[in-house]
């Protein structure tokens, strides 16, 4: 166990807003991703290991959480105020509710890698992995 006054104090917000625009949670320059969802081993810019995290399936539920809000506020809306077609939820809906999560995903993703490197989850700033 790692006591917690060795690690240095990280801005938590500042960390998990950096992740949001998928740069490096230490300095914001460096690129997060090397691939859609696959996060760099290190920073390209200030070296910081990004490879420990464990957000396994957080990111994807927070974001049809998100979009699972949004599509049924939009859909309730539409037919109380139009009274539309059902087709129409068919041919809008299904394909926002495919596409808006996979566009999100790699800010959730960003912003869940910053939370646990600004709280030295995971060995995060500690050289080890717990």
């Amino acid at each position: 166990m790692v006591d917690k006054a060795t690690v240095e104090q990280r801005d938590l917000g500042q960390a998990m807003w950096r992740g949001t625009t998928c740069k490096c949670p230490h300095c914001g320059q460096g690129k997060m991703f090397r691939a859609y969802l696959k996060v760099a081993e290190n920073c390209d810019v200030c070296g910081e290991q990004l490879d420990l995290h464990r957000a396994d399936d957080f990111p994807p539920y927070i974001a049809i959480m998100i979009v699972g809000h949004i599509l049924v506020a939009v859909m309730l809306h539409m037919d109380m105020t139009w009274h539309v077609n059902p087709l129409t939820y068919l041919y809008t809906m299904i394909p926002l509710a495919v596409i808006l999560p996979l566009a999100m995903l790699p800010s959730i993703k960003g912003a869940i890698v910053g939370l646990q490197w600004a709280n030295g989850m995971y060995g995060f700033g500690t050289g080890q992995t717990d």
